[in-house]
């Protein structure tokens, strides 16, 4: 009896596209058995998987998508979604690009669902989701949450929900590292202005802060933007800040962006970023490289996070890996001028 990829199977003739009963010959298997390992469906072994995917490889042999979404329920898409008012920021735009590079190479199309153009209700056409650091209170994460599909997301879900699978980084560490690196610099009453999210990510970031000022017997300075705020809407917290807090002598930003768009205010205060006033970006992003002083920033490595995620799903969609995995990305800490005091 010969086994997977044994049998020789002239190829296809010439001008005439491989079909996926050429593929299941080339592999000595069936065309249910070719098919399944092709999308990754069924009880398929490893080494079966194997065969067939060579003979495609070698065969040239490209599935004929609309065909096979009529067939099957398979549509060979994924969709990433992002709250509309984050749709424009840096970190989202590298995190889209890190998912839809991962996504194409393993076949896949991605679309991109926001809050501003998703039908209510509606159950999107596609064969998993992507989360970026979904936060329980956005009605269409709930609904997302309970389609069916399979769902990554970046950063754990506090909703009632499991996501299939979960790409993590320790911002527990990385946020304990940057307040470590104010205190070895001089700062001694580090605030911490947050977002009013309930994502995983701020909520981790608020209670480290707290924990931290708890275990050096400083005072929690903590002020709330709103979720989305504008730069005129971040300068007036922080603002306010120092005015109710005048010994504040280092300045945390949670929001992407926010660092530098207060930092025009920190100067009207009469502060010297650098200088008495420390400055500090928990996202990193061109603004804080190009700002003047550059601002020290944690390094949230948004197009590595998106590729992982949309690895991860592929992985899930195609059996190779169990639902339930959680993998962790490594963050970095980029020390600049505006903490070296």
């Amino acid at each position: 009896m010969p086994t997977p990829g044994s049998a020789a199977v002239p190829p296809p003739r010439p001008g005439t596209p491989p079909t996926i009963a050429d593929v299941a010959r080339a592999a000595a298997v069936s065309k249910t058995t070719a098919s399944d390992a092709l999308r990754g469906h069924g009880r398929v072994s490893g080494p079966t998987r194997e065969a067939v995917l060579e003979a495609a490889r070698r065969l040239g042999y490209a599935p004929n998508r609309s065909a096979r979404s009529l067939r099957t329920s398979v549509t060979d898409t994924v969709a990433l979604y992002f709250p509309e008012f984050l749709t424009s920021a840096e970190y989202s735009m590298a995190f889209v690009f890190g998912v839809a590079e991962r996504a194409a190479g393993a076949g896949l199309n991605v679309t991109l669902l926001s809050s501003g153009h998703l039908p209510q209700y509606g159950t999107p056409q596609v064969d998993g989701l992507v989360l970026c650091d979904p936060a329980p209170e956005d009605p269409v994460v709930r609904h997302l949450m309970n389609t069916g599909l399979p769902v990554v997301t970046a950063e754990r879900y506090a909703g009632d929900q499991q996501p299939t699978g979960v790409v993590r980084s320790d911002h527990e560490a990385s946020m304990t590292e940057l307040l470590d690196h104010l205190r070895d610099s001089g700062a001694r009453r580090p605030a911490l202005i947050a977002s009013e999210a309930t994502s995983d990510w701020s909520l981790t970031l608020q209670r480290t802060h707290a924990r931290w000022c708890a275990d050096h017997g400083v005072p929690l300075v903590l002020r709330r933007a709103p979720v989305g705020a504008t730069a005129e809407v971040l300068r007036g917290v922080a603002r306010d800040l120092l005015a109710q807090e005048p010994g504040t002598d280092a300045v945390v930003c949670a929001p992407d962006g926010a660092a530098a768009a207060v930092l025009p205010e920190l100067r009207a205060a009469g502060r010297t970023v650098g200088g008495d006033l420390l400055l500090a970006s928990c996202v990193d992003c061109s603004a804080m490289r190009t700002a003047e002083p550059a601002i020290t920033a944690i390094d949230l490595r948004p197009r590595a996070m998106g590729a992982e995620c949309a690895r991860l799903l592929c992985e899930i969609l195609s059996g190779r890996t169990p639902p339930g995995t959680v993998r962790t990305l490594p963050v970095a800490l980029h020390v600049r001028a505006s903490t070296r005091a």
